[in-house]
């Protein structure tokens, strides 16, 4: 499968600019996964801002109707 990171860059809400996983969302994922947290794509940008990706900051994003 071809990674379409040109077309993922211009979706990615990714505020951590050195991030060398940006626009490649399979690794992206993965990486997020092992450590119990989501990527940036599954925040709204004021809260991806503050790099709590955690499992348990989504869930009170969704109890709060945020996400």
């Amino acid at each position: 499968m071809e990674c379409n990171k040109q077309r993922n860059l211009e979706r990615c809400n990714c505020s951590y600019s050195p991030c060398a996983r940006k626009g490649i969302c399979c690794e992206c994922i993965s990486y997020h996964l092992k450590m119990r947290q989501l990527p940036a794509c599954c925040f709204p940008d004021d809260a991806e801002r503050t790099y709590d990706r955690s499992f348990e900051h989504f869930a009170r994003l969704v109890n709060e109707k945020r996400v």
